[in-house]
């Protein structure tokens, strides 16, 4: 899989033949200092249009080159004035998203340009992004950067395969949706399974894999807290078994995100499916470093596409929380999954040693009489960003909230339910918005500040974005 934003880029230029003949060594330069900014970066793969517009003809052929080249957008340059129905031509016919960039310079009317392009764009219902200023200019690099990463998240997700592992779980009205919706909105195709694969599948893992499984755990987990009955070796190999058939299911399918349900069908007959939340979140399991694939607790589908879209953002795991309690003492929000998260997430490392180290594997709770573990950890301090797709009336928007994940002595663990997974986090504004405001009972997360970016991507799905506290 492609890492790196992968953005077309096309000169316009003038459409008097005489006048391009002119002005194109100044086209062509504006263009080279974008690639060259780009490629210099090394965030950015650029692919070039093979020649300069200056026609209807040569805007319709350039487009249909760099959508040929399977880029994720495309970058309209101007450093001249560009007849605008050429950036019609190219917007029709091409790539999107698409950025109209153009330098400031008093010499020559590039910045006309883009306006007039953007105003024809406008008239023709193309959402386009803008860049104006030098390339070289580090602000101004960003600007091409946060496109490009955003393109590849809304061109990436558009195509892709879910599966949906069982049914709504639980009741919960937000953890469903309709496969004509996403289709429709996002571009993503929903597959249905049964979770009785899951167990059909267990019984045809080889027992030398389970066992190699096993021995990993147990010689990397800072605590395996066996209690003889409900939570044995033989019941951890169950939910080994588990995991090892939803990566063969993900494979087989092509599925590029899941979600299972689990409750109850699972977790009160079989086991919990804590073993595969966990590392199917995480970027290693005990055949070592691996892609992680993006998994949602009590298949929830609006969960699993906001952790992708973060994911695709990133190329880091995902955060899956519940939201349970606010606590006073710390003046936080406390995020308490009854399942797991990525273990990544004890250090925000690729280090697993590290990560397990500080894991502790718990027996279900009584509640979950298929038994099993719990995979228990406290989500390192970082900056943060908290994101959710909710729906209202059937219209998509993106709650965004900034936070701070913050350390807390571990026996705060026990005030909610100590066998699950902790995040304490503190929020920019009073933890009473949030429960009056927030939209489902499930949010996701990532370290850094990504709150620009969901903007954007929101602006290119057509999705209303909330900031939670503004």
């Amino acid at each position: 899989m492609r890492k790196k934003p992968v953005i077309g880029i096309v000169g316009l230029s003038d459409g008097d033949p005489q006048v391009h003949e002119q002005l194109k060594g100044i086209v062509k330069e504006q263009v080279d200092a974008i690639v060259n900014a780009l490629k210099a970066s090394g965030e950015v793969e650029v692919v070039e249009a093979g020649e300069l517009v200056c026609s209807v003809r040569t805007a319709k052929e350039q487009a249909e080159y760099l959508k040929g080249m399977d880029v994720d957008g495309t970058i309209l340059s101007y450093g001249v004035f560009a007849f605008p129905n050429f950036s019609a031509v190219v917007a029709q016919n091409g790539k999107g998203p698409y950025l109209l960039a153009a330098n400031l310079n008093p010499d020559w009317p590039g910045m006309v340009a883009m306006l007039a392009a953007g105003g024809a764009l406008n008239h023709l219902g193309i959402r386009h992004f803008r860049a104006s200023g030098d390339v070289t200019e580090p602000e101004v690099l960003k600007k091409y950067i946060r496109f490009a990463r955003c393109a590849r998240v809304v061109t990436r997700l558009n195509g892709q395969k879910y599966g949906l592992i069982g049914g709504r779980s639980l009741g919960m009205y937000s953890a469903t949706v309709s496969m004509q919706d996403w289709q429709k909105k996002f571009g993503v195709d929903v597959d249905h399974m049964d979770q009785s694969e899951l167990v059909r599948l267990a019984e045809e893992v080889p027992e030398k894999k389970v066992e190699k499984a096993l021995g990993w755990l147990e010689d990397n987990m800072g605590e395996i807290r066996y209690n003889g009955s409900s939570f044995t070796p033989d019941k951890l190999k169950t939910q080994i078994s588990h995991y090892e058939a939803l990566k063969k299911i993900i494979k087989e399918n092509e599925y590029d995100f899941v979600g299972v349900k689990c409750h109850y069908e699972m977790s009160r007959h079989y086991c919990t499916e804590c073993i595969c939340a966990a590392f199917c979140n995480d970027p290693y399991d005990w055949d070592g470093p691996k892609e992680p694939v993006v998994y949602a607790c009590e298949a929830d589908s609006d969960a699993a596409l906001t952790m992708q879209i973060l994911k695709l953002l990133t190329d880091e795991p995902v955060i899956f929380m519940d939201v349970r309690h606010y606590d006073s003492e710390y003046d936080v929000m406390v995020f308490c999954n009854c399942g797991s998260q990525s273990t990544y997430y004890a250090t925000g490392t690729d280090d697993h040693r590290e990560n397990l180290g500080r894991t502790t594997l718990y027996p279900a709770l009584d509640i979950y009489a298929g038994g099993g573990c719990h995979v228990n950890l406290m989500t390192a301090p970082g900056h943060a960003t908290i994101a959710r797709l909710n729906r209202r009336e059937g219209k998509y928007r993106l709650t965004i909230i900034p936070a701070d994940f913050v350390a807390v002595p571990e026996e705060k663990m026990k005030e909610t339910t100590e066998e699950w997974p902790h995040i304490f986090a503190k929020l920019p504004f009073d933890h009473q918005i949030f429960l009056d405001k927030f939209d489902a009972n499930h949010c996701h997360a990532v370290y850094g500040d990504k709150t620009e970016e969901l903007k954007m991507i929101c602006e290119m799905l057509d999705i209303d974005v909330e900031i939670l506290g503004e």
